[in-house]
């Protein structure tokens, strides 16, 4: 009876995920607010954010971080590493401070409860971003640097908070150490990350397995390895997880899209489970009392209005982003699950009104994500960033060879590149030797002929000799 109610459970949240396309909001906000009223009809459900949940989390946390890390790659983080160190690291301390004095005005809770309540708040999320867009796609470079925010800000305030719990005040020796723990989580985190991630690159590479379904489950061991080693060296597991999932992420390796697939499912359940998990934490008579919500709400729209576009955005200020661009990253930081999870540690600093302070915390990623994820695809309009809409393309065509090719590339054709809108007879800047063996347009396949026009958005795959990439990368899709 039970793995019947928890499969049709699952089938029901995954079905109202169609809802989310009408309504705007995010279906993380639909599930926590869904798991919320179960918990408040059978009470023998709820559950305390410390007892368990934060072991759920953590685990749904490492999944989401390590595809996060596979989908941005290494070749999108380090064309966007500014901006993202900038606004992960610079703007997540920044967002602490100024909302710890925000918290203290509205809240009226000591300068020690405020921090750790503006800390909570501070990271953003922005796979529930994404979560409203569904099938469209926002183009530029504010998709990359808002998913490179949120993996780098989610690993530095866990570690922020749980220095701050460990210093248990605000005195001068306290923020020392503050600042010395954070540091090592830090360092030794990105370490661990950048180390485990070449070794299980090396590995992924080198030792064949004697079935297909092996591969995933051993970079899925890999990643929870790599958080272990980097939790018990007293770094930060989730910056370890994340930028393993960097390294790992556009290098070639056997079996790499059946990976790749793997943890895309993965990322998207331990969303789920989180949120899920999250919500039996919520007391809806707690967060339905005025003064949880009233300043709840506050808060949120001082960060929308005030704290993010200003703090930020001075981060972002040496970024060379295009104003539309501009606007709609420090529009859309969101925040999700990693809030939620944060306020769990005011519970377990026994702070005064310690379950007031957490409900405060829900009511601002509620906000954040019911106001701001209703909003993402009207802002990025108004401010003419093009959002695509990307069909699905549920049949796939594809070759499976024993061996590594090192001259198969797969290419989009930018708009205006220097491909997009000529015929394939006139490409005479492609490297010696370099041809077009496939074209898919619209999700259909086009004949490939020197009379064939490229069109930007085109999907093609190019034979040509080892180490091209690059130069046709440049061709292909031209100046960003």
């Amino acid at each position: 009876m039970l793995l019947a109610g928890g499969a049709a459970a699952g089938l029901l949240i995954i079905a109202s995920s169609r809802l989310t396309a009408l309504v705007r909001v995010p279906l993380p906000a639909l599930v926590l607010v869904g798991s919320a009223a179960v918990a408040a009809l059978f009470p023998s459900m709820r559950a305390s954010p410390t007892g368990g949940v934060d072991r759920v989390v953590t685990l749904a946390l490492i999944l989401i971080l390590f595809d996060g890390g596979m989908d941005i790659g290494w070749r999108r983080f380090r064309v966007a590493l500014g901006p993202i160190a900038a606004a992960g690291l610079a703007g997540t301390f920044a967002t602490a401070v100024a909302g710890m004095g925000v918290v203290r005005l509205l809240v009226g809770s000591g300068w020690y409860a405020s921090l750790l309540l503006a800390t909570a708040v501070a990271p953003t999320d922005p796979t529930v971003v994404f979560s409203v867009f569904g099938n469209q796609r926002v183009a530029g470079r504010s998709t990359t640097i808002l998913e490179g925010e949120s993996g780098v800000n989610d690993p530095v305030g866990i570690a922020l908070m749980t220095s701050l719990v460990a210093a248990g005040g605000l005195s001068g020796g306290g923020i020392g150490e503050v600042a010395g723990r954070f540091v090592v989580d830090m360092v030794i985190g990105a370490g661990v990350g950048a180390l485990g991630g070449r070794a299980l690159l090396w590995v992924m590479r080198r030792l064949p397995l004697p079935g297909e379904g092996l591969y995933p489950l051993r970079t899925l061991s890999a990643a929870f390895l790599l958080y272990g080693v980097a939790d018990v060296a007293h770094g930060s597991g989730f910056l370890a997880v994340f930028v393993a999932g960097i390294v790992v992420g556009d290098a070639r390796a056997p079996f790499k899209q059946e990976i790749e697939r793997f943890h895309g499912a993965l990322g998207s359940l331990g969303e789920i489970v989180a949120f899920i998990a999250l919500g039996f934490t919520v007391d809806l008579g707690v967060v339905t009392r005025t003064d949880v919500w009233v300043p709840g709400v506050a808060i949120g729209a001082a960060l929308l209005v005030v704290i993010r576009p200003v703090l930020v955005g001075l981060c972002l200020a040496p970024a060379r982003l295009r104003r539309g661009e501009r606007i709609f990253v420090l529009f859309a930081g969101l925040k999700g699950a990693v809030p939620i999870l944060l306020g769990g540690y005011l519970l377990a600093a026994h702070l005064p009104a310690a379950g007031r302070l957490y409900g405060i915390v829900v009511i601002v990623v509620l906000f954040s994500v019911v106001v701001q994820g209703g909003l993402v695809t009207t802002v990025a309009r108004l401010v003419h960033l093009p959002v695509e809409v990307v069909p699905p393309e549920p049949w796939a065509f594809g070759v499976r060879l024993r061996d590594r090719p090192d001259g198969v590339y797969r290419l989009h054709v930018g708009a205006g590149s220097p491909v997009a809108g000529r015929r394939v007879a006139e490409l005479q800047d492609l490297p010696e030797g370099a041809w077009i063996t496939l074209l898919v347009r619209a999700g259909e396949l086009v004949p490939v002929r020197g009379s064939t026009r490229l069109e930007a958005g085109d999907a093609v795959t190019v034979l040509a000799g080892a180490g091209e990439g690059e130069a046709l990368e440049s061709i292909f899709k031209g100046a960003p």
